[in-house]
């Protein structure tokens, strides 16, 4: 056995001098484990205590001595407190998460709209001071990689931890110069802290400081100092100890540590300012070294830098807040989580119920970076604020605010792809009808006619905002119609017109649209009432063309044959016949089942303007598709008789022109079988006997004038007619007939010089029919009216050429005949 301890003695030092000077943690002091590999020992720990035991007391000093004791007490005190841990140091873990409280101002708290970054408010500011301050828990090295306890190693008695204080005691004052007394000066203190007696092993880390800066374990034993006056409450000295780390150490893990306990030290003593400074640093050097703050990382780090944010939060309230956040990055540099600064400011102070003070902080964000990315979302927040404060006023401005900085059209959306921006569209859509609907309400307000102008104008122009942001979206159609209505509430019949237009056909189809097309007709009609008559016109151009389009585009609804019918009438109107016919002709084609009275219009309008348009043959056929509409007793029945036969007559005198005299005739005639009530038809009759005449069809054109004068003895034409029958007879000679209408012509000729020269031409024509009889009694009753015929001949004769009655040319010359048979 005394063979075997000397071998393992012999074996633990030269592994004790050979330990890697790279190694960061304080508690590993025993870097290579011991080879065993020849042989294997029960209870190898106790043994290896035992042996050292043994050397100590049976070797002489030597240089080897220190070490050995030194060996032998950290074998002590893991003997007695077994395997601590690896030597990481160990986040406290957060407090238990608690769900948030609801305001009384709303029932839930409102959730920030995509801000990455912000630290859990749900924890008191007590409890998060308390968590966030505690002390980290660093575990010391596991000595078992020196040597491997075997399953079922008894504990050891307690007084083991006091044995190891006592040899680390002696080595210290025996062997001063020792070269690892900074190991034993940390394994002392370690031993007095696991036996709880903290201020020992404070007084021996304080040993440590002063004599051994240099060692390589300086920062952990700094830090544990730090903790140490920490806890405390010795924020002062707590901070000279976490600075000492700062200004000495190289990195991970007791670099970072510290700057965030020098914080808080600084900020336990009211120099929130200086704190921020080492808070930012903090955050500064974890984007050094590759943190995303955008993104998850562990658990451990995301919480410090939750934490972090939100003491910079409670920071830059006690030091002014909003007013003091710019101006603390322009005077100390902006940086890019910046942003993140800002959100836990104000989300602080909404969860204190500070809504002004969380907007504002926003507010100072969103005016200093117009086009950071965040900065839509930021006033998004702004508007949330607000809503759950119930400040409506505030509300309406922020909404317009952001309305109007991130409108499609604003300069913010010259660097980003609002396609990437779906959250912000949404919002914003949601905005600008919430505008829009607002001040259209407060239009709509009769207690607010006073500012009704100016919320007419408020909210037209949120709506067109909207559309102009949002042109071909599932909410436009119906938008545009509400601005629509807007503007025919305000009278502006024209602009309410263009816009129900652009709401029924712009879009694609919607359930509003052939509302919207309808509602179109009755503003421009209500236009066409109040406008001036320089613009009349065109307003009513307009009129019908929403009309036809209307027609056209919705055939089905209820009220299109009525839309199309009164398109037709207006055109009509305007003597745009060609059109008003078409329209016309729609509505009887398309509606056969319409009101009567519609298709009674419709073909109303076909006559008259085919009439117009010389269409005289589809005027009468339209005329008698109306007269079939018109009860016999209706008043205008009339004068729709009258425009049939005008129709008709206007196709006779159409075939006079062209020379067609047989047709012209059969057109006046078929006037009083067809209209035998109206005014026009004896003119008619007389003007086809005219057309037989120019056909020399002497039979028919007697018959005719003959039944006029029996229809109508009373008519203007009726001496002319007499005239025409004379002259017809004489052409087709039938001279007794002739004389006996000449006989009528003189009777009834008011003319004096008239009377005598048909007189004599009727006198003549009896003679020449052989009729000697009713010629003497012609020339008899002459002589008894003109005493003195012979001193009349001459003056005779020239009447009878401006007359027309060129035969009585020759019965002048007869008067010595008559004379001198009478005689």
């Amino acid at each position: 056995m005394r063979k075997l301890s000397l071998s393992m003695l012999a074996l633990a030092f030269v592994v004790a001098c050979s330990g890697n000077p790279e190694r960061q943690t304080l508690a590993r002091l025993h870097d290579v484990p011991p080879d065993l590999a020849e042989i294997e020992v029960e209870d190898s720990l106790a043994m290896a205590m035992h042996s050292y035991r043994g050397f100590l007391e049976e070797t002489p000093e030597s240089e080897m001595t220190p070490e050995a004791m030194r060996r032998l007490a950290d074998l002590q005190i893991e003997n007695e407190f077994g395997i601590i841990g690896t030597g990481d140091i160990i986040e406290l873990p957060a407090l238990p998460e608690r769900a948030p409280v609801a305001s009384s101002l709303a029932d839930q708290p409102a959730e920030p709209p995509s801000l990455s970054g912000v630290a859990d408010l749900s924890e008191s500011d007590e409890d998060f001071e308390a968590r966030a301050t505690g002390e980290y828990e660093i575990a010391f090295d596991d000595v078992s990689r020196d040597l491997p306890l075997p399953d079922g190693t008894q504990p050891v008695a307690s007084s083991g931890a006091a044995e190891a204080i006592r040899i680390y005691q002696r080595i210290l004052t025996e062997y001063p110069f020792f070269e690892r007394n900074d190991q034993v000066l940390y394994q002392m203190a370690r031993a007095y802290d696991e036996v709880g007696q903290s201020d020992e092993a404070m007084a021996v880390m304080d040993r440590f400081v002063n004599d051994y800066g240099y060692s390589r374990y300086i920062d952990e034993v700094q830090f544990r100092r730090g903790e140490y006056l920490f806890t405390r409450r010795r924020f002062r000295d707590a901070e000279t100890a976490f600075e000492t780390i700062i200004d000495t150490a190289a990195g991970p893990p007791y670099y970072e540590l510290a700057l965030y306990k020098l914080g808080w030290s600084l900020y336990k003593q009211d120099f929130y300012e200086l704190a921020l400074h080492r808070f930012i640093s903090l955050l500064d050097y974890k984007l050094s070294i590759g943190y995303d703050f955008g993104q998850g990382q562990e658990e451990d780090e995301e919480r410090r830098v939750a934490d972090t944010f939100r003491v910079i939060s409670l920071s830059f309230s006690n030091i002014g807040g909003s007013d003091v956040i710019s101006e603390y990055f322009t005077s100390n540099g902006n940086r890019s989580y910046e942003d993140k600064v800002y959100s836990n400011l104000g989300e602080f102070y909404l969860s204190k119920l500070r809504y002004q003070d969380a907007a504002a902080v926003y507010s100072a964000f969103v005016e200093l970076n117009p086009i950071h990315r965040i900065s839509p979302r930021f006033g998004m927040r702004i508007i949330e604020i607000y809503e759950e404060g119930s400040f409506p006023i505030l509300v309406v401005e922020s909404k317009k605010d952001f309305a109007t900085r991130y409108n499609l059209n604003a300069v913010y959306w010259n660097y980003f792809d609002p396609n990437e921006s779906s959250e912000v569209l949404g919002f914003l859509k949601t905005n600008l009808a919430d505008l829009a609907n607002h001040y259209h309400a407060r239009y709509q307000d009769e207690q607010l006619a006073e500012d009704q102008i100016t919320n007419f104008t408020e909210a037209s122009h949120w709506y067109r905002e909207f559309l102009s942001s949002f042109p071909v979206e599932l909410e436009s159609p119906g938008i545009n119609y509400q601005l629509a209505d807007l503007l025919l509430e305000h009278e502006s019949f024209g602009e309410a017109a263009r816009e129900y237009e652009r709401t029924a056909y712009d879009y694609v189809p919607h359930d509003r649209a052939d509302e919207a097309g309808y509602a179109a007709i009755y503003a421009h009609r209500q236009h066409v009432d109040v406008v001036d008559a320089e613009n009349e016109y065109q307003a009513k151009r307009s009129m019908i063309g929403s009309s036809l389009r209307f027609a056209e585009t919705f055939p089905e609804h209820e009220q299109a044959p009525t839309v199309l019918g009164a398109a037709a009438d207006d055109l009509y109107t305007m003597q745009d016949y060609q059109p008003a016919v078409v329209s016309a002709r729609m509505l009887i084609e398309r509606y056969l089942a319409a009101d009567p009275s519609l298709l009674r219009a419709a073909w109303t309008v076909v006559a008259h303007g085919s009439f117009d348009q010389g269409l005289y043959s589809d005027a009468e056929q339209a005329y008698l598709q109306v007269l079939a509409f018109v009860p016999a007793d209706d008043d205008a029945r009339t004068a729709l008789i009258d425009n049939l036969a005008a129709s008709i007559y206007q196709q006779g005198e159409q075939a006079n022109i062209d020379a067609d005299y047989r047709a012209a005739a059969d057109h006046f005639l078929r006037i009083r079988d067809v209209a035998p009530s109206s005014e026009i038809r004896a003119s008619a009759e007389y003007d086809a006997a005219a057309a037989l005449v120019h056909l020399e069809d002497w039979s028919a054109a007697a018959r005719v004038l003959e039944e006029f004068r029996a229809v109508f003895p009373e008519h203007e034409l009726e001496s002319e007619t007499t005239k025409q029958l004379a002259a017809i007879y004489r052409k087709a000679g039938r001279l007794d007939r002739s004389a006996i209408e000449y006989e009528r012509v003189a009777a009834d000729a008011e003319d004096p010089e008239l009377r005598r020269e048909a007189m004599l031409l009727a006198g003549d024509l009896y003679e020449q029919a052989e009729q000697m009889d009713s010629a003497l009694d012609v020339y008899v009753r002459y002589i008894g009216e003109y005493s003195r015929p012979l001193d009349v001949a001459q003056e005779t004769r020239f009447k009878v050429a401006r007359s027309g009655f060129t035969g009585l040319a020759g019965s002048v010359k007869r008067l010595p005949i008559v004379q001198r048979r009478l005689d």
